[in-house]
C-alpha cells in the first residue's frame, strides 16, 4: 500500500502563481484604466475641435449673409483707368435668385458670393448692380469707374 500521510511536494511555479494572481489582476486593471482614460481624453479633444469648427462655420455663414438677402459687396478695381484699359467689377450677393449689371459687361453675371467681371468703359461710367430674391424683393448698388 501507498502511504498518503506525507504531503506531496508542490512546484515553486505553482506556488508563485497562486500568490501572484492579485498582481496580475492589478496590472490588468491599471492597463485598462490607462486605455480608458486616453480614449476619454481623445474624445474630449475631438468634441472641442468639433465645437470650434461649428463656431467657425456659424461665423462664416453670418459673414456671408446668413439667410438674409443682401448685396455683400460691389466695387471696381481699379476705380480709375486710362482710355483703352480694363477694370474689374466685383460683386457678392447672398440668397439672390437673379443678378444683373447695367450697362451690361461683356461676360455674364449670376448670383455668387464673390465674382468679378471685366469691363472696358471709354468714358466715366456708373455701373448698377441689381439683385432679386425671387420673392419680389430687389436691392441695388452702384459703383463708378472713372476714365481719363
Amino acid at each position: 500500500m501507498i502511504d498518503d500521510s506525507q504531503p506531496k511536494p508542490k512546484g515553486k511555479f505553482r506556488t508563485i502563481l497562486r500568490y501572484t494572481w492579485f498582481l496580475h489582476v492589478a496590472v490588468l486593471l491599471v492597463i485598462g484604466w490607462i486605455f480608458f482614460s486616453r480614449w476619454q481624453e481623445n474624445r474630449e479633444i475631438e468634441q472641442r475641435a468639433l465645437e470650434k469648427q461649428r463656431e467657425e462655420n456659424r461665423r462664416a455663414v453670418k459673414f456671408l449673409g446668413g439667410n438674409r438677402f443682401e448685396i455683400l459687396q460691389f466695387y471696381a478695381s481699379p476705380g480709375l483707368i486710362r482710355r483703352g484699359e480694363t477694370a474689374q467689377l466685383c460683386y457678392g450677393v447672398s440668397n439672390a435668385k437673379t443678378v444683373r449689371v447695367e450697362p451690361r459687361p461683356a461676360s455674364g453675371v449670376w448670383p455668387s458670393l464673390s465674382r468679378c467681371v471685366e469691363v472696358a468703359p471709354t468714358k466715366n461710367t456708373t455701373y448698377t448692380l441689381t439683385a432679386e430674391d425671387g420673392k419680389g424683393n430687389s436691392k441695388t448698388a452702384t459703383v463708378e469707374v472713372k476714365v481719363h
